[in-house]
């Protein structure tokens, strides 16, 4: 179910890891890229949550509905899907992007992952749109790091181009 939610959209998502910021009220105004993405495939409402109380999640409602499908019908994984389901909607909620490319992030999450008034960082993945906050930002980033250029040329005999 997870590789049929890119499909959902169809215009590229953009390329890159971009900064945000996320005022006082909780808006977080996503960057030009990102909200001309939505726009272009026509995504009136997204839902924005966590699924493990690090990174904020901004998903198309069409996406959140395949995950909604996912959590009921979770076959043996049924404890693990309540489980989800249960963080996603405590923190989660759904928003519209108003005329300025803004979202509003719901208070709890926020608060939670100590957003308010705080640069962010967004890419695209899976069809949703990841936030990271800065404490994550910086773990992700140092781990990335570590060994980076064996890892860059262990991918050239790969054939990474």
């Amino acid at each position: 179910m997870e590789n049929a939610s890119p499909a959902l959209l169809s215009p590229e998502p953009p390329a890159g890891i971009f900064d945000a910021k996320c005022d006082e009220k909780g808006r977080l105004k996503l960057p030009v890229r990102f909200a001309a993405y939505l726009k272009a495939n026509d995504v009136g409402r997204v839902f924005i949550t966590t699924t493990d109380l690090r990174i904020a999640r901004i998903y198309p409602e069409k996406v959140w509905q395949s995950n909604q499908n996912f959590f009921n019908q979770p076959g043996e994984d049924a404890d693990t899907a309540e489980d989800l389901a249960f963080i996603t909607n405590l923190y989660g909620d759904f928003s519209t992007m108003d005329e300025h490319g803004r979202v509003l992030i719901p208070t709890q999450l926020r608060r939670e992952l100590e957003l308010e008034k705080q640069t962010v960082w967004l890419d695209v993945f899976r069809g949703h749109i990841n936030v990271y906050p800065k404490k994550i930002y910086d773990e992700r980033r140092q781990r990335a790091l570590v060994g980076l250029a064996e890892k860059s040329k262990a991918f050239e005999r790969k054939g990474f181009q």
